[in-house]
């Protein structure tokens, strides 16, 4: 029998009786570091809780999943974590593995620090989009970057989970992190992740130390979290109730104000540039054909299709407005070459 066991944000301190009495009736009792650190006194409540059963598993181990899997086939094991322990995708691979091999699989489920620094933050969690983790040998910033792009266009909020290494002691300060998503910005230039933009740092949450600080990431980069974990949330479009509770509930260094409204779609940078582009080029070629009258219906045709592109630019209809501009663009650029002038795009 294997067991999978959510410890939740405030430990073993808040489990329940029946987790207890199924610690204590264990035969084996693994605990998983990689998802969040844990105290040595924490540790030593669970040994004792577990009558020194425990074993501690660092994340090959469970990733390997033989040794658990193996005592599971004739002992009654449980995997302990903090959290809930279906967070991490690597549990629910193990659990599909034991079913697969017969083994029999039962859960206790618990809060999760996800769901649990959401509430805390005053944010709506039905408005969290995809989650991101951001790790210190990251090569690119641009995936984590065009997520919280993404989630902004659609108004969510973006969960920025930040790595944790138990082996090496290692946690990625909120500063850099933050630091990087600036420097990324610099490259992408889409007006994603500027100094000003509004983001909350939630740190040690469900812990009688938790700290939540909310402001603009000028602010931000420059104050001190203290120990791990974090996690930054870089919110969406905030609903009057989130605002009012993240001034409450955070340090707020800034008055909370929605990111989503300066942030405009790929299409829409694409159009409001190339729009006004097309229509001075083709103002300045129309002069060259005045006296040709074959070759009005094209100009009028190119004009046509530039409106064309504003039209469904206004109805949503972006891949259509796109394509649009892209047939005036074409058409003016042919009428530039047919002069001996060179395109201007």
């Amino acid at each position: 029998m294997l067991w999978f066991v959510g410890l939740g944000v405030s430990g073993i301190d808040s489990i329940s009786v029946a987790t207890q009495k199924l610690l204590k009736d264990s035969n084996l009792v693994y605990l998983e570091q990689f998802t969040s650190p844990i105290s040595t006194a924490e540790i030593s409540k669970i040994k004792k809780l577990a009558k020194s059963k425990l074993k501690i598993a660092k994340r090959w181990l469970v990733e390997d999943g033989n040794e658990i899997l193996d005592n599971a086939k004739k002992k009654k094991v449980v995997l302990l974590s903090y959290g809930d322990p279906y967070i991490a995708t690597t549990h629910i691979e193990l659990r599909t593995r034991a079913i697969k091999n017969k083994i029999k699989t039962q859960t206790v489920h618990a809060a999760s620090s996800l769901t649990s620094l959401v509430g805390e933050s005053g944010l709506h969690y039905y408005k969290v989009g995809r989650i991101v983790t951001i790790v210190r040998e990251l090569k690119t910033m641009a995936t984590p970057y065009y997520i919280i792009y993404k989630n902004l266009i659609d108004g969510n909020h973006t969960l920025l989970l930040l790595e944790y290494d138990q082996d090496s002691k290692f946690f990625l300060k909120p500063n850099n992190a933050l630091n990087a998503l600036l420097d990324t910005e610099k490259e992408q230039k889409r007006n994603v992740i500027t100094p000003s933009t509004f983001a909350i740092v939630a740190s040690r949450i469900g812990l009688k130390i938790q700290s939540i600080i909310a402001g603009k990431i000028s602010k931000l980069i420059k104050s001190d979290f203290g120990k791990p974990p974090h996690t930054i949330i870089i919110p969406g479009k905030l609903h009057f109730t989130e605002a009012d509770a993240i001034k409450i509930l955070a340090k707020c260094l800034d008055q909370p104000f929605d990111n989503s409204d300066k942030i405009k779609n790929i299409p829409k940078q694409m159009l409001e540039k190339y729009v006004p582009m097309v229509r001075l080029a083709l103002k300045e070629i129309g002069p060259y054909y005045k006296d040709s009258k074959e070759f009005q219906e094209v100009l009028e045709n190119a004009e046509l299709y530039i409106r064309d592109a504003e039209k469904f630019l206004e109805q949503g209809k972006e891949e259509v407005a796109i394509l649009s501009i892209g047939y005036a663009d074409g058409l003016v650029d042919s009428l530039r070459i047919a002069k001996g002038l060179e395109p201007k795009m």
